[in-house]
């Protein structure tokens, strides 16, 4: 009697498809890399480089742009992940670049997230990268839906939406001339569900601001919650709490708000992702709400 084929889970599909696409990164592409900041999205990526590619070393470095406005919480759980993984960490700060001239400030408490790109694309032509593999997913916001799985960068670093390369087939081309760049995406398909789901499977380690803790906040009028800190302090009039937050994206500090929460677990992160009306990034961005027409001028200057 022939044994029952194993039934196989959305998570099980989604991982396979993922470890597909990171080899097929590896197999056409010279010279990859894989941006990480120690985010949950960039964290999931690295267990499936892990599946795909070990017990060997991964076949591409691992690349961070800091804003220098980061979360420490966040940038020390990143180098601890990167060393424990032995693989080699390369971070490229905008103060650098700030101080090199490429990049102009209008304040020094601008929000530097949309300044990224310049740094960004300044790392890829010093080392020569020819793909930037990103935990970017469709269900963030209109424009990233907009990204094929192999987003194609022309010579300038830029996106042009109507300028890309049909995938049929799940068959991804990775064919270029030299200055341009693909972006991949292997986990484009997955919803922020999805995310939280494959890291309690996985058991996956987080930095503590992902998780409910009390934390000083201006409430505004709208209901957004602003962090206390010394790059956004509490502003004449504001009213200032001390609440049960956690963070459901992190980033530069000017422009990422917690919400509120209670969830200490996995499990209860769970719970509140499956239950809220309100999506990801339009419950978390101070900058612009990262409205579609303003990410995708942004990718069209080379944001991730």
């Amino acid at each position: 009697m022939t044994a029952a084929a194993p039934t196989l889970s959305h998570l099980d599909w989604l991982e396979a498809e993922a470890i597909h696409i990171l080899r097929e990164v590896a197999g056409q592409c010279a010279n990859p890399v894989l941006l990480f900041s120690g985010g949950k999205d960039s964290l999931v990526l690295l267990r499936l480089a892990e599946k795909a590619f070990r017990p060997g070393r991964f076949p591409f470095p691992l690349l961070h742009i800091d804003t220098g406005h980061n979360y420490e919480e966040v940038t020390a759980f990143r180098d601890r992940r990167a060393a424990e993984l032995g693989e080699r960490l390369i971070v490229r700060s905008l103060e650098d670049s700030i101080r090199q001239g490429r990049i102009a400030l209008k304040s020094p408490m601008e929000a530097r997230n949309r300044h990224q790109s310049v740094t960004l694309l300044d790392a890829i032509a010093e080392f020569g990268f020819d793909a930037c593999i990103g935990g970017a997913r469709r269900d963030e916001e209109k424009a990233r839906a907009k990204e094929r799985i192999f987003s194609f960068r022309d010579a300038f670093g830029q996106w042009d939406p109507k300028n890309q390369r049909p995938e049929l087939w799940d068959l991804y081309n990775a064919r270029i001339d030299a200055g341009e760049n693909i972006r991949a995406f292997p986990i484009s398909n997955w919803t922020e569900l999805d995310i939280w789901q494959y890291i309690e499977r996985e058991g996956l380690a987080l930095p503590s601001i992902y998780f409910a803790h009390e934390r000083e906040v201006a409430v505004r009028k709208d209901g957004a919650l602003v962090p206390v800190t010394p790059l956004t302090p509490a502003k004449p009039g504001d009213d200032v709490q001390r609440l049960s937050v956690r963070f459901r994206t992190v980033g530069d500090i000017t422009c990422t708000a917690p919400v509120r929460s209670t969830a200490r677990t996995v499990a209860e992160i769970l719970l509140e992702t499956a239950t809220t009306e309100l999506t990801e990034r339009g419950a978390t961005r101070l900058d612009d709400q990262t409205s579609e027409a303003s990410m995708e001028q942004r990718k069209k200057e080379g944001y991730f």
